[in-house]
């Protein structure tokens, strides 16, 4: 291996909970993340129970064909709690106490009213070699262990709370200094074109550029078109990468990303509502409510919020919103004048600038025949203009599916519908 880059990386989470689903496995996909953006290609990843054996087995496989381990779980105080041990047993290193880990685990019961229980100082115990990263989340420090053919196992705490900023403020720092290449990523969302659409609709040298890669990916109510570049200096990568975005948004489907590395959809909607001083509110029904619980849980959605409402009954789409019974008679509940209205009527009711209305069939009952299941309805409206658009996602006929990918359509929208009319409503 060249000692100066990792060039093949493995993930081995420890822990019989993850392997009988008590626990979600959430670090696995966190360290890929973030190994990703050293440039360090993640070949395999696994999950292995609290059995020694079984561990020692995993632990010696991965290091015959990767050049770096990183391992989370298994560093309690716990009898079953035997990362460190079998690292240190397949590498050859003896156990002994680490004087400042086991100052720091009798500092923090200390400072917290606790007794510490003579197991405790398990924690403190490290292989010989070992680099420590303390831990200022928790007990158990995170370690790294390198062995004569320049190979590294990082062993780090279970809890994602304490793994993730040990991960990024001490072991990235460590793994940098390892690290010739960096890569670069920019994640281009698309709502409105299906995942083979995408793809379809990107030249033949786009789908075959090598430096910076480009793939779109699937997600519940969108797809991520990722744009990857890699070289040894970030600023090149960075240019690299940002000149495929600005290709990538010139062709025809820069007309449906609505952001460029934002987390959703509504962060981008709150976004533009604030920078505009503008406000928001909805109206659902099929919806159930998603469409405002997801908006108010963007940081900051106070100031562009002014409020909703859930009008699942025919009644109450009259009551509250005041669409007129004789549009619901002539036109069904589940139909683009309705929809308009109950939009029109939430701009009314909220005192709002913007407001988005959902009415739909979300199954597995309901529909007619003109409208199946899966059918919705979303308007948006201003004081100026009112839209709507018809979507059928009956073909999957699961009601959480749809309503997920309607609320992220109808966000999705609202966002478009602002920005075809850039001045202030």
């Amino acid at each position: 291996m060249d000692n100066n880059c990792f060039e093949r990386a493995e993930i081995l989470c420890v822990g019989t909970e993850l392997l009988i689903g008590d626990i979600v496995n959430t670090n696995a996909a966190y360290l890929s993340r973030r190994l990703a953006t050293l440039g360090i290609g993640v070949y395999r990843q696994a999950v292995v129970g609290d059995n020694p054996a079984r561990l020692r087995e995993d632990v010696t496989a991965a290091l015959s064909r990767s050049d770096l381990v990183i391992m989370s779980g298994g560093l309690g105080p716990t009898y079953d709690d035997l990362t460190k041990e079998t690292v240190a047993g397949v590498f050859g290193r003896e156990m002994y106490m680490h004087t400042p880990s086991l100052a720091r685990i009798e500092s923090y019961f200390a400072s917290t009213g606790r007794t510490m229980t003579e197991n405790n100082k398990k924690q403190a115990m490290m292989p010989q070699g070992a680099v420590v990263f303390p831990n200022d989340y928790g007990t158990a420090p995170a370690l790294a262990l390198e062995n004569e053919e320049g190979k590294v196992v990082v062993m780090l705490p279970g809890p994602p709370r304490e793994l993730e900023p040990l991960f990024r403020e001490q072991v990235e720092p460590y793994l940098k200094k390892r690290c010739a290449a960096i890569l670069v990523s920019r994640n281009l969302h698309i709502v409105g074109m299906g995942e083979s659409a995408v793809e379809a609709a990107l030249p033949q040298e786009l789908r075959d550029s090598k430096n910076p890669t480009v793939a779109p990916y699937c997600a519940t109510g969108e797809v991520r078109l990722r744009v990857t570049a890699r070289d040894a200096d970030e600023a090149h990568a960075t240019a690299l990468c940002d000149r495929m975005v600005a290709r990538l948004m010139s062709l025809p489907i820069g007309a449906y990303v609505y952001g460029i590395n934002v987390p959703a959809p509504e962060h981008a909607l709150v976004a533009e509502l604030a920078a505009r001083g503008l406000s928001v509110a909805t109206a659902e029904s099929c919806t159930g409510g998603l469409i405002a619980k997801k908006l108010t849980d963007v940081a900051g959605c106070s100031s562009v919020v002014a409020g909703g409402a859930v009008t699942y009954q025919t009644r109450e789409k009259t009551r509250i919103l005041g669409v007129d019974p004789a549009l619901i008679e002539a036109n069904t509940v589940v139909s683009a004048p309705v929809a308009e209205a109950m939009a029109r009527g939430a701009l009314v009711a909220f005192d709002a600038d913007v407001a988005i209305a959902t009415t739909g069939y979300a199954g597995p009952g309901g529909g007619t025949e003109e409208s199946p299941v899966g059918t919705v309805f979303v308007a948006i409206a201003d004081r100026h203009e009112t839209v709507c658009h018809r979507f059928t996602l009956g073909a999957f006929r699961d009601r959480s599916y749809i309503r997920e990918v309607s609320s992220v359509r109808a966000i999705s929208e609202a966002l478009a519908f602002l920005r075809k009319n850039p001045k202030n409503l």
